[in-house]
């Protein structure tokens, strides 16, 4: 190679390691005024925000930039029956004060009588301005009763729920702690028949009968299904001069409050009728959720875990399944799902299951088998209708019987494990009520107490045909005929949770596209 041509390459090199360093010194240049234009931009904006803010806060506005299009101007607050419009006050001057055995202490806040929460609290640009609210629950100025002449009674109905005890105990509690009741606080024994089956004569509730119940699952007043006669109830209310009724139960059950609310009225009783919802399915429409859910979401993790260990530990092609509570609605199942992380196919009552082809279930459960050498299927009881079909017979509430959908999975899983040349080891675990028949975890517990001490301050400031719920992260007091309208409800298949739940799980979405 000649000496020319090493010149050449070596400029050649020179110059493009020149033109290397000018690009890197232009570019870390251009880089560091664009990092210094953001900064100023930014702190400019701190302080225009900082002044804005400072501005609304002097005419009394919150922070933020006011969002135009968005109003909220019509708002509806739902009407409560209130006994005052018909009876005479029989707490009118008596000081609403917690009597806490021996001396007394003043509420912080009394709840006015228009103090509402709103339902609809989603906006967005052209959202109707119109929203209905509830009545804000807690204690208030006026007592309608006088607690030294009131006789009350507590009914637990239905299925068993964690949390039982706890809303027995605060309603217990709250009548002689907080109003100091004079009267006596019957429990009736197993459900609505307790208020006149000679076999299960009800219970005198004190706050020493009631010390300890909380820590305990159940019911100490015992529960059943059906069992309803008006008269017979009635009957039971004049003979014990009851003027408060505490029942608690899902739908059905609350179904039975009211009509008990409306023939006091018709027949001129003076008595107030509050519902507490229960329900493990968690589909009581309208509050944030039923007490007990969680404790039953948390209860089922131990199954889920125990079908994860015996899917990997046992071969070939492990699969376990899980069949959770669920009857018209899925939340114990979703909610399980999302909860665990390690489950694979979710199946739920308002989503159709397909068994094979492009959206089946079981090529999805064998893909996942094939990738991870195990799968794990939660399914709620209620699931797979439209594969076995709809009973036609019922419980002693009305519920009808469900297919056998868990031993359904099982046997057609096998089967197509089978149609593959492969066996599949399936191991079936049916929990069922052992997820409700524990006490109520500190959350439960919690939510058990605000329910108790709220049904309690309702009745005593002369509600009645009301139930009490937590509604937007809110005590309210709900009509118990707008409460149970839309009642059982059911998860949205369309929603939030179920796209989280396919996201877990990647299982293929077989709710159909809305046109």
């Amino acid at each position: 190679m000649g000496a020319s041509s090493i010149d050449s390459k070596s400029a050649l090199i020179a110059g493009g390691t020149a033109a290397a360093v000018t690009y890197y010194l232009s570019k870390r240049h251009f880089d560091n005024k664009t990092i210094q234009l953001r900064k100023e931009k930014y702190d400019r904006d701190q302080k225009e925000r900082t002044a804005q803010n400072a501005t609304r806060q002097d005419s009394g506005l919150p922070n933020g930039v006011k969002l135009e299009g968005f109003q909220s101007d019509n708002v509806y607050l739902q009407d409560l029956e209130h006994l005052g419009k018909y009876f005479a006050s029989e707490g009118e001057g008596i000081k609403n004060l917690m009597e806490l055995g021996g001396h007394h202490a003043e509420y912080n806040k009394l709840i006015g009588p228009e103090e509402c929460i709103l339902a609809n609290i989603r906006r967005g640009p052209g959202s109707t301005a119109v929203t209905r609210a509830f009545v804000r629950a807690g204690p208030r100025k006026e007592l309608h009763f006088n607690p030294k002449k009131v006789n009350a009674a507590i009914v637990t109905c239905g299925g068993l729920c964690p949390g039982l005890n706890n809303v027995i105990r605060e309603i217990t509690r709250s009548l002689f702690y907080l109003y100091g009741i004079e009267g006596k606080c019957y429990g009736i024994v197993g459900g609505y028949s307790g208020f006149y089956d000679p076999k299960t004569p009800p219970i005198e509730l004190t706050p020493d009968t009631v010390r300890h119940i909380h820590n305990k699952g159940g019911t100490m007043l015992g529960s059943s299904r059906g069992g309803f006669d008006i008269d017979k109830i009635v009957d039971f209310i004049k003979k014990k001069d009851i003027r408060q009724l505490y029942v608690i139960g899902g739908d059905g059950t609350h179904r039975g409050a009211f009509k008990i609310h409306e023939t006091c009225m018709e027949l001129g009783l003076h008595v107030a009728v509050a519902g507490i919802p229960k329900t493990i399915d968690n589909d009581v429409d309208y509050i944030d959720r039923s007490f007990g859910f969680i404790t039953s979401v948390e209860q089922a993790q131990d199954a889920i875990r125990a079908a994860k260990t015996e899917a990997m530990c046992n071969l070939p092609n492990g699969i376990g399944i899980v069949k959770l509570m669920g009857r018209s609605s899925g939340y114990i199942a979703a909610h399980a799902t999302l909860g665990s992380g390690d489950v694979d196919l979710c199946l739920v009552p308002e989503v159709p299951i397909v068994l094979d082809g492009e959206k089946g279930c079981l090529p999805h459960v064998w893909e996942r088998v094939k990738q991870k050498g195990y799968a794990v299927i939660v399914v709620a009881e209620g699931a797979g209708e439209e594969l076995l079909g709809e009973s036609t017979e019922t419980d002693a509430s009305g519920n009808k019987k469900l297919p056998m959908i868990g031993e359904f999975l099982k046997s057609e899983i096998g089967k197509y494990f089978k149609g593959r040349g492969e066996e599949a080891t399936v191991k079936y675990i049916d929990p069922s009520y052992m997820i409700r028949s524990v006490p109520a975890n500190a959350t439960d517990s919690l939510y058990c107490m605000q329910l108790g001490q709220n049904a309690v301050h309702g009745t005593m400031a002369g509600y009645t045909g009301f139930s009490v719920g937590l509604l937007n992260n809110k005590m309210c007091l709900l009509p118990i005929p707008e409460l149970v309208a839309t009642s059982p409800r059911q998860m949205d298949a369309r929603g939030r949770t179920w796209e989280r739940i396919l996201g877990i799980t990647r299982q293929p979405n077989t709710v159909e596209k809305k046109e």
